[in-house]
């Protein structure tokens, strides 16, 4: 078939698709006057995952499922604001993961809130300024996020979502490697890339800030200063890339939350999270263990933070396989707050299988 008849076609064929998906734009507005009417979420978890499952289902190549879901995360954020706009709060400034997280997410149709620190995305959720926050809970080189961990204790916010996404750090800076003197980041970044930070420099002198957007801001004001963050952060500062993929593991992934104040509806591949405290005795801890262990409930994360209000008493952040609402769970979650000084469930949400790039 000549060449032009076969862009013919493509112009034919992306007719179509516009109509349709202009067709599709008019059921969601329907959608969401029925929503508007029962004060129903305009973003759904639940809903999220049975779309993006049944894409992959019905594909059949040869266009691979990456770009499909890239394809239809974005379509769903153009149908959030036809619904309603929706507000999205994040660790700022702009260019720090957490935006990538945050756009990778919800797409570009929505409105994004630049925040001071984590602590902010959720008081700012709480308080109902933002709909949804996104906040970082673990990476597989650097484990937990204390500051996350420390402010969903005294938070009450729900926990909806969860978002997989590959991390690469950059050395961003606007002098030569053997000038720099000062370098910036955040302390879990300085973790991912210690032996490289080690093997590279011997008298730089690493300064933690509250992100890594705020870390290329800091050392593009500054003469021998560096940061260690994204490519995205180097084009919006002005930085320059010396050295790419630092990380000291190249399979560098975090796992970030997004908070609401609902969490989601059960899909059949669920996590719930929960955060509790036990008496400071011999064995607290274990007897809860046992109580999963007991139940047959799977646990995904466990981590420990000191609590501020008494000594040597600890607050834990878990999260399992399953839904809050599931029997079993029910029944393991009322059998664990025997054992427990205090115990909330800060929400069932879908489990992430997708890594985003």
């Amino acid at each position: 078939m000549p060449l032009e008849e076969l862009r013919k076609r493509i112009d034919d064929l992306d007719h179509q698709l516009v109509e349709l998906l202009n067709a599709r734009a008019c059921v969601v507005v329907e959608i969401g006057k029925l929503k508007n009417k029962t004060g129903g979420q305009v973003y759904s978890p639940d809903r999220e995952k049975e779309v993006l499952e049944k894409i992959t289902e019905t594909n059949k190549g040869p266009l691979p499922d990456r770009c499909l879901m890239a394809i239809w995360r974005e379509l769903m954020s153009g149908s959030f604001v036809l619904e309603r706009s929706l507000r999205i709060g994040y660790l700022g400034p702009e260019g720090s993961f957490s935006h990538t997280a945050a756009r990778r997410k919800f797409g570009q149709s929505v409105e994004y809130e630049p925040l001071a620190d984590i602590r902010s995305v959720l008081d700012e959720v709480s308080r109902g300024h933002c709909d949804y926050g996104l906040v970082p809970i673990e990476n597989t080189t650097g484990g937990g996020v204390i500051e996350t961990l420390d402010a969903l204790v005294d938070s009450d916010v729900k926990l909806c979502s969860e978002v997989l996404m590959a991390i690469h750090h950059s050395l961003l800076a606007n002098c030569r490697l053997d000038e720099i003197e000062k370098i910036y980041s955040k302390p879990e970044v300085f973790t991912q890339c210690r032996t490289w930070l080690s093997a590279t420099f011997e008298e730089a002198k690493t300064i933690p800030v509250a992100s890594t957007a705020k870390a290329a801001q800091m050392a593009a004001g500054e003469s021998k200063s560096a940061a260690i963050g994204s490519k995205i952060a180097a084009e919006l500062y002005g930085l320059r890339v010396v050295c790419e993929n630092i990380e000291d593991i190249a399979n560098n992934v975090t796992r970030f939350l997004v908070v609401a104040k609902e969490d989601a509806k059960p899909t059949g591949d669920d996590k719930t999270a929960i955060l509790f405290s036990t008496a400071h005795k011999a064995g607290a801890l274990a007897d809860v263990l046992d109580v999963f262990k007991r139940f047959d409930i799977n646990l995904t994360n466990l981590e420990s933070r000191p609590s501020k209000k008494r000594e040597w008493e600890y607050y834990f952040f878990m999260d399992f396989l399953g839904h809050r609402t599931q029997e079993k769970v029910k029944r393991g979650l009322d059998e664990t707050r025997k054992h427990c000084l205090q115990l909330s469930v800060l929400g069932s949400f879908p489990r992430a299988t997708e890594v985003l790039e």
